[in-house]
């Protein structure tokens, strides 16, 4: 199984549209939150079945909050983070994720990329897409491949 994991396009979706032609064929798309109002264009952009949170930035939108997301053997909680101090570490959202039941917390808000697999939960973040705050300031984004024994496979990529 071949999974895209990106968040924080704030609206700017240029990016995205590369990364979906670069990736294809995908079987999920996770999109983190900071949809700004773009969350039906990205529904209409994506070839698989993409499951997206709301973030910090998205007002006015239907989009969840937060949304748990069971794939293979592998329990997924989704949120933008912001709730959960992200910008400090990874700590509450791996809690949140374990009161879940989940083995994986996908969270965004900091635009800077993460995969932190130091214990039972797997904490991932893909960075921005549009607008990147790590060193070397490239938009980011995340693939995760399920091989057939459920192992986890995560690369970071950058445009």
């Amino acid at each position: 199984m071949r999974i895209l994991i990106v968040s924080d396009t704030h609206g700017k979706n240029g990016n995205l549209e590369k990364v979906l032609r670069l990736t294809a064929p995908l079987d999920l798309m996770f999109h983190l939150g900071d949809l700004e109002g773009s969350e039906g264009y990205i529904e209409s952009i994506t070839p698989c079945e993409a499951h997206m949170v709301s973030g910090n930035n998205d007002f006015f939108t239907s989009v969840p909050a937060e949304k748990i997301v069971a794939v293979g053997h592998h329990r997924i909680f989704m949120s933008h983070g912001h709730r959960y101090g992200v910008s400090f570490d990874t700590l509450r959202i791996k809690e949140a994720a374990r009161e879940h039941g989940c083995d994986m917390a996908f969270f965004g808000h900091t635009h800077r990329p993460v995969i932190d697999m130091n214990d039972d939960v797997v904490a991932v973040n893909p960075g921005s897409i549009s607008y990147p705050r790590q060193e070397n300031r490239r938009p980011s984004y995340i693939l995760l491949d399920i091989d057939s024994y459920g192992e986890l496979h995560f690369a970071l990529n950058y445009l």
